[in-house]
């Protein structure tokens, strides 16, 4: 579904970085005209794991905000991933380790905390037939719609993030900040799960309003609170941006989704037996670094390898063990025994399913997949064998014979970057 073209306002351009001072006057200029005087304000961030300048961008927003609003909480939106600590919070908003009292006055910064029933409040229900209609037939369960109370209970948020192709929304970003970034683990399995049936091949990149991305936009729009959205185009694997857009989170996503396809989607002409993604330190955990597979599965032959190439990783996931009960394996596998699965949260199944990529199951045959996936890692090669993945020593992953050889392509920082085969003329 395409989104009809409203402007917003914008700076910079798929051909362009920002200078700092240029992003510092548009935030200032934008943020200057929001209505926050003597109002709560709670502004929604990205975590560790995304490309993004946030201490030059918080330290305007607290510029322009804390002297206005009546309270000012900034939001870590973690979705399921690990808390930031203290100290990666400071280096991550740019504050002292000693916390943000003195660098930002009157702001106060919080994790999402998703495992905290008493930390969310529900903004309503979508009714099984609604689902249906969004998810086109895929889905049909009624869900509680559960946010950060931070969220729900200020009179203004304003989501600050970058835009990338994304495996199960298309492009990250705008609303997605709020679900599942903040949001309850409901909504979370739901749209999670619904984004594996579609399968994370088809949906990746995908520009205008997914199924995905229909279901969070439904959710936001029950949120009681006033929503604005600074989206952004970050440069890949800088920190630089290449454009800036304000305005509701719909309108500004769309106007920086439209130059993220410009600047973070790769083309090749032919695929490639082998891919070698080096991941950069931001990525702690199998969990959060499964984007190096994500992002590079269109590209790769049948019976092709993704290496995920990541020394210092030690675990699959921090915080979902159940992906080391159930492993990896393709969406069919699910499917076809989905009373065996059905208990586990669907946000954990669509995981798996991810990072397995395209494939095909049946009872006699077993499960075939397309490409292999192998992780040269510091988990131990046990575990790795025992979640249906294979095992490498990263010791000996040479990467400049890998560059020197044709049929593999290296990609180094992987994760942002979308690679697509070229469509024929």
């Amino acid at each position: 579904m395409a989104i009809p073209t409203l402007q917003v306002p914008m700076t910079g351009s798929a051909e362009t970085v920002l200078e700092p001072d240029e992003v510092r006057g548009f935030v200032d200029d934008q943020l200057g005209r929001l209505p926050v005087e003597g109002r709560s304000v709670c502004v929604v961030v990205p975590d560790g794991t995304r490309s993004c300048p946030l201490p030059l961008l918080i330290e305007r927003i607290h510029r322009s905000l804390a002297g206005r609003a009546r309270r000012l909480v900034v939001l870590v939106a973690l979705g399921t991933h690990q808390p930031m600590a203290d100290a990666r919070l400071a280096t991550h908003l740019g504050y002292d380790a000693d916390g943000p009292d003195r660098v930002y006055p009157g702001m106060t910064v919080l994790n999402h905390e998703w495992w905290d029933p008493d930390s969310l409040v529900s903004v309503g229900v979508i009714p099984g037939d609604r689902v249906r209609e969004l998810s086109e037939g895929r889905l049909g369960d009624p869900v509680d719609v559960r946010v950060n109370r931070h969220v729900a209970e200020a009179d203004l948020a304003l989501v600050v993030g970058p835009v990338f192709p994304h495996e199960v929304v298309g492009f990250s970003g705008g609303n997605k900040y709020f679900f599942p970034g903040v949001a309850g683990p409901e909504i979370i399995d739901l749209s999670h799960w619904l984004g594996a049936l579609i399968s994370s091949v088809e949906i990746i990149g995908t520009r205008g309003i997914t199924p995905v991305r229909a279901l969070i936009d439904e959710a936001a729009g029950m949120i009681p609170t006033e929503r604005h959205a600074l989206c952004l185009v970050v440069r890949s694997g800088a920190v630089d941006l290449h454009a800036m857009a304000f305005g509701s989170p719909e309108q500004a996503w769309a106007a920086a989704a439209e130059v993220s396809a410009q600047t973070h989607v790769r083309y090749l002409d032919h695929p490639v037996r082998r891919v070698v993604s080096v991941m950069p330190a931001k990525y702690e955990d199998i969990w959060t670094a499964a984007k190096g597979f994500y992002k590079l599965e269109p590209v790769v032959a049948d019976g092709g390898e993704v290496v995920i190439y990541a020394p210092g990783i030690s675990t699959v996931s921090e915080t979902h063990p159940e992906i080391e009960e159930i492993g990896y394996h393709c969406r069919d596998y699910f499917t076809a025994q989905w009373e065996r699965f059905r208990h586990v949260h669907w946000g954990v199944l669509a995981h798996s399913t991810h990072l397995r990529g395209a494939g095909t199951y049946d009872p006699v045959g077993g499960e075939r997949l397309r490409v292999r996936v192998t992780l040269a890692t510091g988990i131990p090669r046990a575990t790795v064998e025992g979640v249906n993945l294979g095992w490498a020593d990263p010791a000996g992953i040479d990467l400049e014979a890998a560059r020197a050889d044709p049929e593999t392509l290296v990609v180094e920082p992987a994760g942002e970057i979308l690679y697509r085969l070229r469509r024929p003329a």
